[in-house]
Parts: C-alpha cells; structure tokens; sequence
C-alpha cells in the first residue's frame, strides 16, 4: 500500500493504539492482543499502523514483528529515537512487512533540548539528519517527528523540518506531545511551516495531537484545515495521560462536514464501533457512555422533543447514521438453538473475525453457555462473548472451573471456588464482606496475594435484568497496572472472570519496561 502519496483530498490515517495507546498505565498488551487489533485495523482500512516500540523489550520487538507478518493491507510502523540501536531494531522488526515504515524522532523544543537531552540546537539537527539517512537504509518509508514541536521556536522547526525532508523523510510529523496548544494556533503554525519550508511539498505533513487540554480532535482538524495530511490518532482516544485524538471522531467529522474539510479518509466506518470495543476489551479500559461516536448513549434519546423528532425524521436529531459506525439494529440475533455456522457469520457481520476452529469453538461454548441463561443475545454480547473466549486461548494460566456463593441476609457470604491452574484442578473456600469479596478471597486461597485491587467497576453490556454484566479490574504489583475484564449475565461469576484474566496477565513472563520515549 502507498501511504506517503501528498494528493490534496486524501487525509492519511495513523493509527497509534498499538504503540501510544498502550502507553496508558494498565493497558500493555500481549503479542496476540496486538495481533488481533491489528487485523481489525486493516479490516477498517487504516492506512499505517503503528505497532510499537522495537528497541523498548523483546516482547516488542516480538509483538511490532508479529504485527509485520499478519497485516497486508495496511502500512506497518516501528517507532525508533535517533539512535542507531533503535534504527536497527526498528528495521529488523518491520521486514516481514509487506509495507513498511520507520518512524524516528527526537525533541526539539528549548526545555526538552536543555532539560531532557542536554543537546544544543546545532546538535539536534546534525543527529535529526543522521536519523533519517539511518532509516532510510532500511526503508524508503521514512517518517521524522520533532518531539514537543507544539513548543519549539518556528524558526528552528522550519530549519529541522527542511533538513529531514532533504535526508529523505516522506512524512513530517508535528506533534503537540504535551497538549499544550490551542486549535487557531496550531493550525496556523501548520499553515506558516508549509509556506515557510521550501521543500514541505515534497513530503506529508503530519500531526500527532495529545489531549491534555482536551483539545486533541480539535487540534489535529484545525491542522487539516491548514494543509496537513495525515492525522495521527488512536481508537477511543487512548493514550499517555488523558490520551490522543480518537480515531472515530476525526474519521467522523471529516465524513460528516465535508462541506468544511476538501478531503476524505480511506476508512471503513462500519468497522469503528467493533474496533473501539476490542480495545475496550483488550485494554480493560471501558468506553464512557456519553463518548462522541462509540458511547452507549451517542445515538440515544431521553427527551420526548428529541425522540417524537427522530421518530419522524433521523435527522431532526442525529448528523450521522448509527450503522454507519457500526452499531446494530438487530434486536435479538441469534437463540441457544443457533449453530456454529450460524455464529460464525453473525460474528464476521459484526466485524469479528475468528483465526481459527480452536477459537470458534470456544467462542460457541461460550455462546451457548450465555444463550442458556439469557433470553435475547445482542451484537454487544457476542463482542464480549467473542472477545473473552479468544482472551482464554491466550492465558492460560487459571481458568474458573466453577464457583459457589451463599449470601443470606445477617450471615457473613461464602464462597468455594475451583480453578485449573497449569492443568492441575484446585479449590479455595473463604468468607467475605460481600458475594464478590468472598469469591475474590476464594481465589487468592488457590494463587495467593497477587497484587493490590486498586478499582473494581461495572457496567451494563445491554438492558434488561438478564443483561450480561461487564467487570472491569485494575491490579497493581510491584510498579505494574493491569486490567483484567469480563462479562457474564451473573455478576458475581463475571467478577470472578475479570479478576482471573488481571491475575493472568500479572502471570505473563513479557517484560513491559519501556525505556523514555514520546512523540
């Protein structure tokens, strides 16, 4: 795929969730989590995929290499600094890609240069210049960002953004890393910087909005607005602090004003709701109902003026289609009478791709485990179904057997709970403040203490009594966050699932230590 080409009505789209998403505290990710999103970003016709951070671990490395292999479609990228080591790991990683791209970086505002790097400006631009020629010995793909552009002195940006351009950078990224900026202002330094750098037409100019001041989405559409073309962002907004540009809010808001913005996206609208609820699951970080595009409510109505206006015209009320991102209008899809064939083509309707019989199958047993105790499936629950049973092929250091729980009115609850740990059935038993204590402290009978429970949330996947109970988790140990999450009709055994899939990833050998990078 060319992905570098300048055309005026393109927008490129950069997706970062793999890379910058999963910098947010709790939300790392394994190798075949990365995998399966990545799949899921080339089905939306994402134009570059940003992977990770090669030279961060070996489980990156891995992880940007795996990426590499099993996405086609879609341009694959591997953020490096400038620095030779990171240049090459970058390189070694992208090379089962079909399409790939190197990203480098280095900081050139003032207090990053004096506080951070120690360097002198004259310095800066001699190893930004290095960094580029460096990459393009692998690739002529070559992507350069000046870290905290957003704060850097223009004048210097211009000297640096030429020079980058003339080692052989075909994208030049202006990030705002600390979401300092405000939208008029950012813009407007995009428009000057193009009229300013003589050779800016001979590469994509490119922005990377941080959300500090909630301005992110802002940003990055004032930036297209003044000549960029190429918008870096991630799925429901995740990112370091308080996140990036959503991906579903630019894609939308340059599909639904196009009388305001002469360009359009690639991407597949239909694919963005099924996308955010991957990462929601993945990540254990849950979607906010009120979220522009990809919340629970974004295309509810409460008030009787709004819902007597959308019964008779969507839209008096709506500027967008739910379908078209992705949510459903079937009610009930399919019963406990459903087969796997039945499953299998609802789930890839939906945007759900299964690698294999291993995982349609435990996606069926799961399926049919739900249909027995739950009168109507919806789409969100076969998200989660699909979502949970694919997580269970991939942790499999303790799996719920079974649990029991006795909670009487003046009695102190009980529970007994019996796990498979490493093939081996074990059964712990405990008292505790609640039904949901005590089946937490039944488990941390059979695994011991692993860790502190710093958040414990619940959310409705659907409506209704029987409706399937989201749990989402977060663990701490020993420095490291982790989400764990699960859904079941029956809270407390959805609970017990959420905990579980948190102590699993505390199990996991990856190394997660990322050594300071940014963009």
């Amino acid at each position: 795929m060319t992905d570098n080409s300048n055309s005026s009505d393109r927008l490129i789209i950069f997706d970062t969730t793999l890379r910058d998403g999963e910098q947010s505290p709790g939300a790392s990710m394994t190798l075949e989590e990365k995998v399966r999103i990545g799949k899921m970003l080339e089905q939306m016709r994402v134009d570059v995929i940003e992977a990770g951070f090669p030279i961060a671990s070996p489980g990156d490395f891995e992880s940007v290499k795996a990426v590499a292999t099993a996405v086609k479609d879609s341009t694959v990228c591997g953020l490096a600094r400038s620095l030779d080591a990171d240049i090459e790991r970058a390189g070694e990683a992208l090379k089962p890609a079909n399409s790939g791209r190197i990203h480098t970086f280095i900081a050139t505002s003032p207090i990053h240069m004096k506080e951070k790097l120690r360097m002198q400006p004259d310095e800066v631009l001699v190893q930004a210049i290095r960094a580029v020629k460096k990459a393009r010995q692998y690739t002529d793909n070559v992507e350069f960002s000046a870290e905290d552009a957003g704060r850097t002195e223009f004048d210097f940006l211009c000297r640096v953004v030429e020079a980058a351009i003339d080692a052989g950078a075909t994208t030049i990224n202006i990030p705002d890393t600390v979401g300092y900026n405000i939208p008029h202002q950012f813009g407007d330094m995009i428009r000057r910087l193009i009229e300013a750098v003589p050779n800016s037409d001979k590469a994509v100019i490119s922005v990377h909005c941080h959300n500090d001041l909630g301005l992110a989405v802002s940003n990055s559409l004032s930036s297209v607005l003044n000549g960029a073309r190429q918008v870096e962002c991630t799925i429901n907004g995740l990112g370091e602090r308080a996140g990036n540009a959503s991906l579903e809010e630019i894609v939308m808001a340059i599909r639904t004003r196009h009388d305001v913005f002469d360009c359009h996206t690639n991407i597949d609208t239909s694919f963005i709701v099924p996308a955010s609820r991957l990462v929601s699951s993945v990540t254990g970080f849950p979607v906010q109902p009120n979220k522009a595009i990809v919340g629970k409510n974004a295309f509810a109505h409460e008030s009787g003026i709004h819902q007597d206006g959308v019964l008779k015209s969507r839209e008096t009320y709506e500027i967008m289609r739910a379908q078209d991102v992705g949510w459903s209008d079937n009610k009930i899809v399919l019963g406990k009478h459903s087969g796997r064939s039945a499953l299998k083509s609802r789930l890839e309707e939906i945007g759900i791709i299964l690698d294999n019989e291993e995982a349609l199958n435990a996606a069926f047993s799961r399926f049919k485990d739900v249909a027995d105790r739950k009168h109507e499936i919806y789409d969100e629950d076969l998200r989660a179904i699909a979502s949970e049973s694919q997580a269970a092929l991939e942790h499999t250091r303790y799996h719920l057997i079974s649990s029991w729980v006795c909670s009487e009115t003046g009695e102190t609850p009980r529970a007994k709970v019996v796990l498979n740990v490493d093939g081996e059935e074990m059964t712990g038993e405990a008292e505790g403040g609640g039904s949901v204590d005590a089946v937490f402290s039944a488990i941390k009978a059979i695994v011991g203490e692993q860790g502190t429970l710093e958040l414990y949330s619940v959310n409705n996947i659907t409506s209704g009594t029987d409706a399937q109970g989201e749990v989402t988790v977060r663990l701490e140990k020993a420095g490291r966050q982790v989400y764990g999450n699960g859904s079941d009709p029956d809270i407390v055994i959805a609970s017990a699932y959420s905990y579980l899939d948190a102590l699993n990833k505390l199990a996991s050998d990856e190394s997660r230590a990322h050594p300071q990078h940014s963009v």
